[in-house]
């Protein structure tokens, strides 16, 4: 995971290039990635964190679906990739006799990875692209499951490189001084490596800006206090915690200035869907004229969808609200009942700026997206 890379840089400055050496052979990791010896997959449980960093080895597709719907790992572009491997691993692992049985077992899994989770586009985006690997012609089975790993593989290493490229983008739109709420987490662990939003926020960091991050908790499964806070710690970017309905307050009275989250999916038209809060977010810094940016891989990008209103919203487990304790105690009733959208819908007309690994996308979206897709 990139988080260690800053810690080998450190040791470098100080002129311990052994040490640093040492550091990264042990520690460096990506938040998901292919075990090519034992044909499994690797990925930083996320569940444990901030306490507890730990990794979970997968070696059946299923053991992907269960992580993903689990939360062990998330974040769309993360979830995109964990998708694609999922169908590696179907394809290194079934004991098919023939390559159009291979065939026929990995389009029947890979439908069934893609419903996993209904709102972020990536993960059929993930899907739809290494079927087309599937589907190619191939004169014998291990040429087939070589060319499904590969492209497995070759999806983990560009999405790396769209972050990056990202980040560059992001980055030119924040200024020495900003201080900015950052809702949910959009770090290295929302993504193989580096992140959307938050790999801005780190890379106009490391060019010497000096930024603030409030950090709303983003409830009710707290990636932002657990998930967001920990990266930002690692970073050595200064940061404060606060509650999800503190940041009218802070956008109010001008002590934030800039609002900054990732997307799950964004419609033609500019609409976000994003982690559950990110709307309520975004109208109260429209109301103080405040900027709303928006960081996503182009991944994210469904142009088949025409606006928010056809994006479907996944509704998970009433436990993740109703299970909330403080100091030790239970904070519902024991019959009370819940409501657990996992997403909301940020309309178009409530974000300033787009920011994709292909460039900036300015309003009117219609345009400037469609340019985007483009520019290949």
């Amino acid at each position: 995971m990139t988080y260690t890379r800053l810690h080998v840089k450190l040791l470098l400055r100080k002129g311990k290039r052994p040490q640093a050496r040492a550091f990264f052979d042990a520690y460096y990791m990506r938040t998901i990635e292919w075990d090519s010896p034992s044909a499994a997959v690797r990925m930083i449980d996320q569940r444990g964190l901030p306490g507890r960093f730990s990794q979970v080895t997968c070696f059946q597709y299923h053991e992907i679906i269960t992580a993903i719907q689990n939360m062990t790992i998330r974040g769309a572009p993360a979830i995109g990739v964990a998708g694609a491997m999922g169908i590696a691993l179907a394809a290194a692992h079934h004991q098919a006799s023939t390559i159009e049985e291979l065939q026929t077992v990995l389009r029947k899994i890979g439908e069934e990875i893609a419903q996993a989770r209904p709102t972020a586009v990536n993960l059929r985006w993930a899907v739809k692209r290494i079927m087309g690997v599937v589907e190619q012609s191939y004169p014998n089975l291990p040429g087939l499951r070589e060319a499904v790993i590969s492209e497995a593989q070759r999806m983990a290493d560009e999405d790396v490189d769209a972050n990056r490229r990202m980040a560059g983008f992001g980055a030119e739109l924040l200024k020495d001084g900003d201080v900015i709420i950052h809702h949910c987490n959009t770090g290295s662990l929302a993504a193989v490596d580096w992140g959307t939003a938050l790999g801005a926020i780190r890379l106009a960091h490391e060019q010497g800006k000096n930024l603030h991050v409030l950090v709303d908790e983003t409830r009710p499964r707290l990636q932002g206090s657990r998930l967001t806070a920990w990266e930002l710690e690692q970073y050595h970017i200064p940061y404060e915690i606060i509650t999800d309905n503190m940041a009218g307050h802070f956008l109010y009275t001008g002590l934030a200035n800039k609002v900054m989250f990732g997307a799950d999916r964004i419609a033609a038209n500019g609409d976000v869907a994003n982690k559950i809060g990110t709307y309520m977010l975004a109208l109260a810094a429209n109301e103080n004229q405040k900027t709303v940016l928006c960081v996503a891989p182009f991944s994210s990008i469904d142009l088949n969808t025409q606006n928010g209103d056809q994006i479907p919203i996944e509704e998970r487990d009433p436990r993740e609200v109703l299970g909330l304790s403080f100091e030790g105690e239970p904070v519902c009733p024991a019959d009370a009942t819940a409501r657990n959208p996992a997403f909301d819908i940020t309309p178009y007309k409530l974000i300033s700026a787009i920011v994709t690994d292909r460039g900036v996308a300015y309003p009117p979206f219609e345009n400037s997206l469609s340019n985007l897709s483009k520019s290949l």
